[in-house]
């Protein structure tokens, strides 16, 4: 079978649809009878939307199909779409959508990785900036506990090739990561959840105010700010190792490079450096792809910090870069940030009675963009506590303050 036809055994696409339907939905404890689930899934990927549908219809679910079209279309919507069609936002149609779903599960599945590369980074920008509010819609309702999403990567040809990997091998990097290779993958899950669970109470209860990341290509300091939580392991991202938070980004300080390359959109950013002053970015550079990132950046607080996060390399089973940020944020001993939208559901208190005032009092950043940058470089991370004492938490990629 030839790497273009070629499409991991049924047993695997089984398991996997069972990890995404039994276990990822429901912030990790799976779909419950009468609940709708919106499946978004590239045409390409096809036999695991075959596998995703029969397991919602076994647990008494609804699904809604959609199947995405590739081979062009994202490109040719932003070369042929004028400024009104860019801005256009179906709000009664994306509203009731919004109401209507409980779930939702997003298959990545990149056919040609470069589509977007020669259409304007404003344009892009443009369109994010667009849709926003049905974005924002669903984050209420999932503050709510009325909503839960999950996304998923199908392996291609293109993507496999840009890490240097046969179709079949990037493919083993998938079953190894989301345990497809295990009869009982959504128990192996569980089990996950219950280590970072625990992981997460350590962090929890140091009661961290500040973080001070340091490496050769790095030192940062990050306000950790009132109220936060660390979260982790709720089935939103298969495969999911990290543990993250969301900080205030107002006191953000230093510098920080990442030996990572940014996949967003079309476009392969390189090398990127980013200088940090009262926490906005006043200083970055690239050796590649510097007018996307710049681009990035000029959005509405898109220079600014939405989280933190950790991965411990004896939890994380992914060993090879995957060019796609929900493996390469997952993969073994990184540390990463993400610029632009924090994730409110890293306040501790009740989020449900904050106003867009009290957010932005908090420090918690809201963005149309959200870019998670990654480093694999071995760095120390030194907690400052409530009571004033330092503790190291984070060290040669593993924490020091957890045993598995």
């Amino acid at each position: 079978m030839s790497q273009l036809n070629y499409s991991p055994d049924g047993k695997y696409l089984e398991r996997y649809a069972d990890i995404l339907i039994n276990f990822a939905l429901n912030q990790g404890s799976g779909l419950k009878p009468d609940e709708v689930v919106l499946i978004k899934v590239p045409d390409v990927a096809k036999p695991l939307a075959w596998h995703l549908q029969k397991k919602i219809l076994e647990a008494g679910g609804y699904p809604i199909l959609r199947l995405i079209p590739t081979g062009g279309f994202d490109r040719a919507f932003f070369e042929q779409a004028n400024n009104n069609q860019l801005n256009f936002f179906p709000k009664k149609y994306l509203k009731a959508e919004a109401d209507l779903i409980n779930h939702q599960i997003s298959i990545i599945a990149d056919v040609d990785p470069y589509e977007l590369q020669s259409v304007e980074p404003q344009k892009i920008m443009q369109r994010s900036q667009t849709v926003k509010p049905y974005r924002d819609w669903l984050t209420k309702k999932e503050l709510q506990k009325k909503f839960s999403w999950t996304i998923a990567l199908w392996g291609t040809p293109a993507k496999a090739n840009i890490v240097d990997l046969s179709l079949p091998d990037y493919w083993r990097q998938i079953i190894k990561a989301c345990w497809l290779d295990n009869d009982e993958p959504v128990i192996k899950w569980q089990e996950i959840k219950n280590q970072q669970k625990a992981l997460k109470k350590c962090l929890n209860d140091l009661e961290i105010e500040d973080i001070h990341l340091e490496s050769d290509d790095a030192d940062l300091k990050i306000k950790i700010g009132a109220n936060r939580q660390w979260l982790g392991g709720d089935g939103n991202n298969i495969p999911s190792f990290e543990v993250f938070t969301s900080p205030d980004w107002r006191l953000t300080s230093g510098w920080i490079k990442f030996n990572q390359p940014l996949y967003r959109q079309g476009n392969v950013v390189k090398n990127i450096a980013l200088t940090f002053k009262k926490g906005r970015v006043v200083k970055f550079s690239a050796t590649k792809g510097k007018q996307f990132l710049e681009q990035m950046l000029q959005v509405p607080n898109g220079d600014k910090l939405g989280e933190f996060s950790l991965t411990d390399a004896r939890m994380s089973r992914i060993t090879h870069t995957m060019a796609e940020i929900l493996y390469d944020e997952n993969i073994t001993n990184n540390t990463h940030v993400a610029l632009g939208t924090a994730f409110k559901e890293c306040y501790r208190g009740d989020k449900t009675k904050l106003t867009n005032q009290d957010w932005k009092k908090l420090g918690f950043n809201d963005s149309a963009v959200h870019t998670d940058l990654i480093s694999t470089a071995n760095r120390k991370v030194t907690a400052t506590l409530a009571n004033g004492q330092e503790k190291v938490i984070y060290e040669n990629g593993r924490f020091t303050i957890w045993n598995p």
